[in-house]
């Protein structure tokens, strides 16, 4: 089946998404606007823990729930508790992997991994089409802490 008409273009993101906030769904809007569908791989709580040090505050069922209820999202999946799951990749099987803003992957290295794992996706970036500091998950943490902690 060439690359006809029929083709859908399949975009993937990844993400901790803990307090679905606009930031968010900027995001998740944009990354859907290059393809056809969009499918999320939430982090799974050890992963949050590991990576921020803290953990998350909806569980990962409560974040796939939250993400899969959003009309841009066709299917959400929640992550390896280890490294990045390129074998999740690979049953994905995108076309294009979009990368928030502020996700700390070397791209090189991260098309490196994939094409040494068989996936062939684009790496895109996605840039801030946002106020940074309103729309981040710890921002909005120390804001509810300021206002109601005092």
């Amino acid at each position: 089946m060439g690359m006809g008409r029929g083709k859908k273009i399949r975009v993937l993101v990844g993400g901790v998404f803990d307090l679905l906030h606009v930031g968010h769904i900027h995001f998740l809007s944009q990354a859907r606007s290059l393809g056809d569908e969009l499918i999320v791989i939430v982090a799974h709580d050890e992963t949050v823990k590991r990576m921020k040090g803290r953990e998350p505050i909806n569980s990962a069922e409560d974040r796939a729930e939250l993400l899969r209820a959003l009309k841009m999202v066709d299917e959400v999946y929640i992550g390896n508790p280890n490294e990045i799951s390129f074998e999740l990749v690979r049953r994905i099987n995108p076309d294009i992997i979009a990368l928030g803003p502020d996700q700390f992957f070397n791209e090189e290295k991260l098309k490196k991994s994939l094409r040494e794992s068989g996936i062939n996706a684009e790496v895109i970036r996605i840039p801030y089409m946002y106020k940074r500091d309103r729309a981040k998950t710890s921002k909005i943490i120390e804001r509810i802490v300021e206002t109601f902690c005092e």
